[in-house]
């Protein structure tokens, strides 16, 4: 490995066998807004190496930039500019340390990927309830170092709700042994909770305490076609009524979703002939005796007498319910193909989510011609609000106003109480709109506790709060 002088003096420090060269994919990011730079990464086999890569990025004054299974769609894996920095990946680190299923815990290295987690939960007959399509890539740190979502948040929150307890690198190679498997433990400031969502710039974890969850004995899957977005809310609170707490996931999905399927993946089944303009698609899981297909099919015979709804399809087998969920975890591959103008990621209060549909939707074709697919996690406010080129035309003829869309489309969003980043991050991609309408006071906390745990600004620069690319190192 050919190292200049720089390099050579951190490889010095570093145990054997950690660093190596930074492979192309390393330096690149799902939707190919960013391409990063890095003369090395460090692939860490413990906790004690990962320990040893930040003392020693410490100490020599060089960036550190986490990199999880780089499926992040905020920028937060690579650093495009500044001083060149040194990767770190856990990808060794992938072990499942320890399964406690009378306890309803695991206990897995950051490495290791959301399938492998939810595979070993289900070995002994329970299951990690965290859901994401990029399952397979996403590793445990990212996953936590994002706070993501998916499709169960309904139920089960976010990534954080789903963790006891962290072992993390600071960033000046102390480490914080902080594994425990308590519900409850009042002993001060929650360093855990600061580390999860932090996207690396706080520290590194290394391992995480996670919950697991019974598996329900019934579940069941249906499709509906809904009036509209207020219909769909409506149906939401009678669901969650009538399931008492049974209701997994609750999708939003709208007809243009389902025609760019057609254009995209013709060959995937849709139960419906014609592309209805709004579909949800929803998952309970009920205890055993309260069979669920029956419960939803009451669901919808109350739902149809109300008005709420106008066809639907039940799933009645684990085969027919897979199918019914290929069209919601295929819709962003659909978008892919078809090429947006621009993705926003947002949450709001239920109440508004069906009056910014209209109104954004109104706002935007005021601006420009194009077409949204607007699909998501109707039941905890996130909405994936996306635009795309009309047909015969390319996304670069929106060039000149691809930023003013996506500023119009966010202030809306903030002057009705919701956030401009739900589940994916902040990122470097959104870096700038945190700075401009995050709270004073919230961005100074948040400035006052990087600059404690962070004096040198190596961990992550620029994301989250860009000020630190610009100052430090």
């Amino acid at each position: 490995m050919g190292l200049n002088p720089a390099d050579e003096r951190l490889a010095a420090r570093l145990p054997q066998g950690v660093l190596r060269e930074a492979a192309p994919a390393y330096l690149e990011e799902p939707r190919g807004r960013y391409r990063g730079q890095a003369g090395l990464v460090a692939a860490p086999r413990d906790t004690e190496e990962a320990a040893a890569v930040i003392r020693a990025c410490a100490e020599a004054g060089v960036a550190v930039v986490p990199r999880g299974g780089g499926t992040g769609l905020v920028g937060g894996q690579v650093m495009p500019e500044g001083p060149v920095p040194l990767l770190l990946s856990l990808e060794r680190m992938r072990a499942i340390r320890a399964v406690h299923p009378e306890e309803g815990v695991i206990v897995a290295e950051a490495g290791a990927t959301l399938q492998q987690v939810r595979e070993a939960a289900a070995a002994v007959g329970r299951q990690f309830p965290l859901a994401l399509a990029s399952q397979g890539t996403a590793q445990i740190g990212g996953v936590l170092s994002t706070n993501a979502g998916g499709v169960n948040v309904l139920r089960y929150g976010n990534a954080r709700a789903m963790c006891l307890g962290v072992e993390a690198v600071l960033p000046q190679g102390q480490v914080m042994h902080d594994l425990k498997r308590l519900r409850k433990d009042n002993t001060g400031y929650d360093i855990r909770d600061l580390l999860i969502g932090a996207e690396g710039t706080l520290g590194i974890i290394t391992a995480a305490s996670l919950v697991l969850a019974p598996v329900p004995p019934e579940v069941g899957v249906a499709m509906l076609v809904v009036e509209s977005p207020e219909a769909a809310l409506t149906l939401l609170s009678l669901a969650q009524a009538r399931m008492a707490g049974g209701v997994t996931a609750f999708e939003l999905i709208s007809g243009q979703g389902l025609r760019f399927l057609d254009v995209a993946f013709p060959a995937l089944r849709q139960p419906f002939a014609d592309r209805p303009d709004w579909l949800v698609l929803i998952e309970v899981g009920l205890p055993a005796g309260l069979f669920a297909d029956a419960a939803l099919e009451g669901l919808f015979s109350e739902a149809a007498e109300e008005g709420l709804v106008r066809d639907g399809v039940i799933a009645q087998s684990g085969q027919q319910a897979a199918e019914l969920w290929a069209i919601r975890e295929t819709i962003p591959d659909a978008n892919r193909h078809i090429g947006a103008i621009a993705s926003h990621d947002i949450s709001l209060p239920l109440s508004e989510i069906a009056r910014f549909i209209r109104d954004a939707s109104a706002m935007l074709a005021g601006m420009a011609d194009l077409r949204i697919n607007c699909f998501g996690h109707l039941g905890d406010g996130n909405l994936h609000f996306n635009l795309f080129p009309v047909e015969g035309k390319t996304r670069d003829a929106y060039d000149r106003v691809r930023r003013d869309l996506s500023r119009a489309v966010h202030e809306m969003v903030v002057a009705r109480g919701g956030s401009f980043s739900a589940e994916h991050g902040v990122g470097r991609l959104k870096a700038a709109d945190l700075a401009e309408w995050g709270d004073p006071a919230r961005l100074g906390a948040m400035r006052a506790i990087k600059d404690a745990l962070d004096p040198a600004g190596i961990m992550n620069p620029g994301v989250i709060l860009n000020d630190y690319a610009k100052t430090t190192l």
